[in-house]
């Protein structure tokens, strides 16, 4: 805390009840300028009575009148000590000095609440808070003891003659009359902040307020092409100090608060009854720390407490606690939902939670994006895909012009460039993915994989097959085509490992034809041909293919992506050399799950039925044999964004034994 100090001047002493009674003038500026104005004074009734603001030892108690332009009237009253003591000894030395004319003066010690920077050089303090009253000895030049006794940093006292430092003073600004207060978190009629939470949060506010402040500052200027006035200075350098100010404390607040969760201690149950046993229980903050769930182990949760309630007839909350507890995430989610058990078949229900990275939906898509093709594209080195909206025109450029040198007077020869327009219309994936009642009311860890397992499954094998193989080619409005479809694929030529780089270099011409540099390539083949490969040994006994497993790697300088979801026919297998930048991909990112249980269902995974043509099929009824069908679907779309962009490789048996004749 600043403290301050301004002189006063005694007006009567009563010997017999030991009585002071004086004015406080109106000071009048001092030697460095600065003046203290007295209707800004604020103080409490009563203060104590110090000796030479000696903060440890009080000699009396002082009440003040209300302030007036002309001073402030005061009474100061010196107790009778009866008892010998250091007390009775220090209180009759202080007597003993005002009535033998030592000490004639009195001095006030208080606290700027705000001040402005004058033109002269000094300050004028409008707003203070008196603290105490002091008696001192005046020291014979005026305008020295008026200087002395306004130390602001330390109680200097007003009878040492010391010489004030600079630093005692408010540092100046840039230009005059700068008001300069403490910042004020809590506004009117609101109640007090008692945690560091909520003044963190408060200063967090006021900081963005103020930064924003400056910037409407500065662009005022910018915006009538002139530089900054001086009120504007005055301004945009008082908000940055304050913004200083506040960084300051938001990081002793945050100190402050990881120490008091480092401290924390856990509130046993039933122990807190009353308020002062949880004052007596808690230290600073309760942290309540949660195992970390395995990847896609929440959305499986949220699934089977859904399914459950549905099952059960019970509210989702209810199940959530009993088999969670209160401070679950599940918990937390369907409490928030507020969704009834009955509302279980709505496909909207994530919705509004999809996409938040600390929700368990986004979890889920987390969980299943690494087992995908399309979600190991843009992860751990693999160059991402081009990431484009749904219903957003694509132009691309199928041809180029060409430029001419033209003879002077000759005419100038005309080019012609090709474009087309793609749209990517957001398409449904989904899958229905049975379990047993038995598996789902299990509580075992074991029985909530095998739900996320399942949910994963449902989607996993449909996008990577779809995603690039040959064969699959765009449905209308329902799936997209491969984007190894319609291309001519090269044949491999042989299974050791010169065939494999003669086939690599065959690949790699593919691009060097279309003049389009992979520069973001990515191999795509199947695990098992990633296998022969790292496999596969010089005469040296050294691994032919360095840095190639099962599970991917990079071969010849680029990523590979192993899935066992790449065709790999009887004639062989198919490998691709695909440029990420070629290939347009929209993915909201999100998935949703319905479920049912009274559904009866085509247990296959080419399904006859149709709604628009009813055809008849072998139904099984999820009711009848204690089963529940979890529903996934995810909106994606692709497509390739030139033809050559990707390279395809057919017959593949890379590091089979040679055929015998």
């Amino acid at each position: 805390m600043n403290r301050m100090y301004s002189l006063l001047t005694v007006k009567a002493v009563e010997d017999e009840q030991r009585i002071i009674r004086g004015i406080a003038t109106t000071p009048n500026p001092d030697r460095v300028g600065d003046i203290v104005e007295p209707l800004g004074v604020r103080f409490k009734n009563p203060m104590p009575l110090l000796h030479h603001h000696d903060h440890d030892k009080p000699v009396g108690s002082v009440s003040f009148d209300k302030p007036t332009p002309d001073g402030i009237t005061f009474e100061a009253r010196l107790p009778q000590i009866a008892e010998p003591g250091p007390l009775r000894d220090r209180v009759e030395t202080a007597w003993g000095e005002v009535k033998a004319g030592l000490v004639r003066a009195v001095s006030i010690g208080f606290r700027a609440l705000e001040y402005a920077f004058l033109d002269s050089g000094g300050i004028r303090f409008t707003q203070t808070e008196v603290l105490e009253l002091s008696l001192v000895t005046v020291p014979a030049n005026a305008d020295a003891k008026i200087s002395l006794i306004k130390s602001i940093d330390a109680p200097v006292l007003a009878a040492t003659g010391k010489e004030p430092r600079a630093s005692d003073r408010p540092v100046r600004p840039g230009a005059s009359g700068t008001s300069t207060k403490p910042v004020n978190l809590k506004p009117e009629n609101v109640t007090a902040m008692k945690t560091v939470a909520e003044q963190i949060a408060a200063l967090e506010a006021t900081r963005q307020a103020k930064a924003a402040r400056m910037a409407e500052v500065m662009q005022t200027s910018i915006d009538e092409g002139r530089s900054t006035d001086a009120a504007e200075q005055e301004e945009f350098d008082t908000l940055e100090q304050e913004v200083q100010a506040i960084d300051g404390d938001l990081k002793r607040l945050r100190a402050l608060e990881k120490a008091q969760a480092a401290s924390a201690r856990p509130v046993v149950q039933n122990q807190i009854r009353t308020a002062e046993d949880g004052a007596a229980a808690r230290s600073g903050v309760v942290v309540t720390a949660s195992p970390k769930l395995p990847p896609g182990i929440g959305f499986a949760r949220l699934a089977r407490v859904k399914a459950l309630a549905k099952l059960d007839g019970e509210s989702p909350r209810t199940l959530a606690k009993e088999l969670y507890g209160e401070n679950s995430v599940i918990y937390g989610i369907v409490s928030k939902a507020a969704v009834p058990a009955g509302t279980t078949s709505n496909a909207t229900w994530a919705g509004a939670l999809v996409g938040e990275e600390t929700s368990v939906f986004a979890d889920f898509v987390e969980f299943l994006r690494p087992q995908t093709i399309l979600g190991r594209f843009g992860a751990n080195g693999v160059p991402a895909l081009r990431q484009v909206p749904f219903r957003v025109a694509l132009i691309g450029q199928t041809s180029g012009g060409q430029g001419y040198w033209v003879g002077e007077g000759k005419a100038k020869p005309l080019t012609r460039f090709d474009f087309e327009r793609k749209t990517l219309e957001p398409l449904k994936v989904a899958n229905i993915a049975v379990v047993s009642e038995e598996t789902l009311r299990d509580s075992s860890p074991s029985a909530e994989m095998i739900v996320r397992d399942q949910l994963a499954a449902a989607l996993r094998e449909r996008l990577d097959r779809d995603f690039i193989d040959p064969a699959k080619a765009a449905a209308a409005n329902v799936s997209p085509a491969s984007i190894t479809h319609g291309l001519t694929p090269i044949a491999s030529s042989g299974n050791d490992a010169d065939a494999v780089r003669a086939d690599i270099r065959a690949l790699f011409g593919a691009f060097i034809a279309a003049n389009n540099t992979p520069t973001s390539g990515v191999w795509v083949m199947p695990a098992t041909t990633a296998l022969a490969l790292s496999l596969m040994q010089n005469p040296l006994g050294q691994a032919e293919f360095a840095g190639i497993s099962m599970n991917g790697g990079t071969l010849f300088g680029l990523p590979v992506i192993a899935s066992e979801f790449v065709p790999s026919p009887g004639t062989g297998a198919y490998v691709a050399l695909v440029n990420a930048a070629d290939v347009y991909l929209a993915d909201e990112g999100g998935v949703a799950i319905d479920m049912s249980r009274e559904a009866s269902l085509e247990m296959a995974d080419t399904p006859a039925g149709d709604a628009g043509v009813p055809t008849g099929a072998q139904l099984v009824s999820l009711w009848q044999t204690d089963s529940v069908g979890f529903r996934a679907e995810r909106t994606v779309n692709w497509a390739r964004r030139r033809a050559s962009g990707v390279a395809l490789l057919s017959g593949v048996k890379w590091g089979a034994p040679p055929a015998t004749p």
